[in-house]
């Protein structure tokens, strides 16, 4: 039988990124980091590239994926973009929102990009090494959060390999990342209204209900440690690793003040050292639904089920 190579970690400076950048137009899968979590990004304009990411990640084919641009331009280049549109690319790009919308017939995306909808998720990333390495390159890039899917998403370079080390090309280490949930999706719909379908690091109201897979991260069972996971616990057993927040503490700590955005960048890094504990448990301590909270809520309720 024979090993796979191992996986080439860079750190994502210049020259990290003119490499991570050659492999991408090769046809090839690089980590980057985001805002939000570790990308691993393919060029979306290549089925056979595309086809690597599913494949690597494990990824179920009716899951769509998200496709990162440079900005608002670039975005016009693969979907309609309605007033409703603009107005919150404007205000939220480059950052952690991604927006459904309808796809134009001559994008020249993979029909895997999409999951075959007539629809499209686009973001534009505020992270330096994405934005860097987007503009060295005249393709968008699909690009999912870099773990097998239905795992814990990675925050640092160290997950990453934990998860798919010898399954992909490149790492590019750009250190933790900020926001460490990833980010709120929003549907555009044809009379303008807008459906939120995943909470996220920017705040626009409750998701909405859906009964179709049209954007990543709305799958019941998602972000999973492959061990039960308690909520609302206010007390840990004995074989519990206790995820405390506040005052409650525990084996490891969301946010000892309370905060919650602190809670939000920490969160998966708990969830893998819970997955990597001798416990065969987990529990989380209460975290307040509200802000960034709700997208927190969200992602729990997922490992959980």
């Amino acid at each position: 039988m024979t090993c796979k190579p191992a996986t080439e970690l860079l750190l994502a400076d210049d020259a990290g990124i003119a490499r991570a950048a050659e492999v991408l137009r090769a046809g090839g899968l690089v980590a980057v980091p985001t805002e939000t979590v570790y990308g691993l990004a393919a060029r979306a304009d290549s089925a056979e590239a595309v086809a690597k990411i599913y494949e690597a990640k494990g990824r179920p084919s009716f899951n769509p994926l998200i496709v990162h641009v440079r900005d608002e331009e670039q975005a016009a280049r693969y979907a309609d973009l309605p007033g409703a549109a603009r107005s919150l690319a404007e205000a939220y790009w480059p950052g952690p929102l991604t927006l459904v919308l309808s796809l134009r017939q001559d994008a020249g995306l993979a029909p895997t990009v999409t999951a075959g909808l007539d629809t499209v998720a686009l973001r534009a990333p505020a992270h330096p090494v994405m934005r860097a390495l987007l503009k060295q390159i005249d393709f968008p890039l699909a690009a999912p959060s870099a773990n097998r899917s239905g795992y814990i998403s990675p925050t640092t370079a160290g997950h990453v390999l934990a998860s798919l080390d010898g399954r992909i090309d490149l790492v590019l280490d750009g250190g933790p990342c900020e926001a460490g949930l990833e980010s709120t999706i929003a549907a555009i719909r044809a009379d303008g209204s807008v459906d939120v379908l995943r909470p996220g690091p920017i705040d626009l109201g409750d998701p909405a209900e859906s009964s179709s897979i049209e954007a990543p991260g709305q799958l019941a069972q998602h972000y999973a440690p492959g061990k039960p996971v308690r909520l609302n616990a206010r007390d840990s057993e004995p074989d519990e690793f206790m995820i405390g927040f506040g005052e409650m503490s525990g084996d490891c700590s969301l946010s000892e003040a309370g905060d919650l955005q602190e809670a939000a960048a920490r969160l998966y890094d708990c969830l893998h050292q819970g997955a990597a504990s001798e416990k065969p448990r987990i529990a989380v301590a209460p975290i307040p639904d509200d802000e960034v909270g709700k997208a927190i809520n969200d992602r729990l309720r997922r490992a959980a089920a």
